[in-house]
């Protein structure tokens, strides 16, 4: 490999888009790798690039750092994801993401009109709640969460 398909960790960040800090943060915690140099400089390859950019997609459909590490650990010897990797785990996570969807989507329905019953005691709260039963059902915001299998 050329010192050509290096990078150094600014020129990486400037590349990228993504902070030194978050570079070293994802680094400590097994997302991407480095090598370093006889200074004990880091340089990365070309490839986390795509790596990075994968990182940062996954986070921003809100996925945590265990999945994104979860599915970056399904690649063969920690390769770099390509497109079929992508629609591969992308469907994996679909249902997570539909459930999410789904809470936004109660959320935004109900946050005018409810509180979403813990109960703060809001005047009309007490229409929608009477005597506090959604207290049975639990702590927090009660209406505002997914109903449960079952339940």
């Amino acid at each position: 490999m050329h010192t050509t398909d290096l990078l150094a960790i600014g020129d990486l960040s400037a590349r990228s888009g993504v902070a030194p800090s978050a570079i070293r943060f994802y680094e400590t915690h097994g997302l991407i790798h480095s090598e370093r140099t006889t200074g004990n400089q880091r340089r990365f390859r070309r490839t986390t690039l795509r790596r990075l950019a994968f990182i940062r997609t996954a986070q921003r459909v809100g996925l945590s750092l265990e999945e994104i590490s979860a599915a970056l650990s399904t690649l063969p010897e920690g390769r770099t994801p390509t497109r079929a990797d992508w629609a591969r785990l992308s469907k994996d996570w679909r249902p997570r993401l539909d459930e999410q969807i789904q809470r936004l989507v109660n959320l935004r329905d109900k946050l005018d009109g409810c509180i979403g019953c813990g109960c703060l005691s809001l005047q009309r709260c007490a229409l929608q709640n009477p005597d506090d039963e959604a207290a049975t059902t639990g702590v927090g915001a009660r209406y505002l969460e997914p109903v449960a299998a079952g339940g």
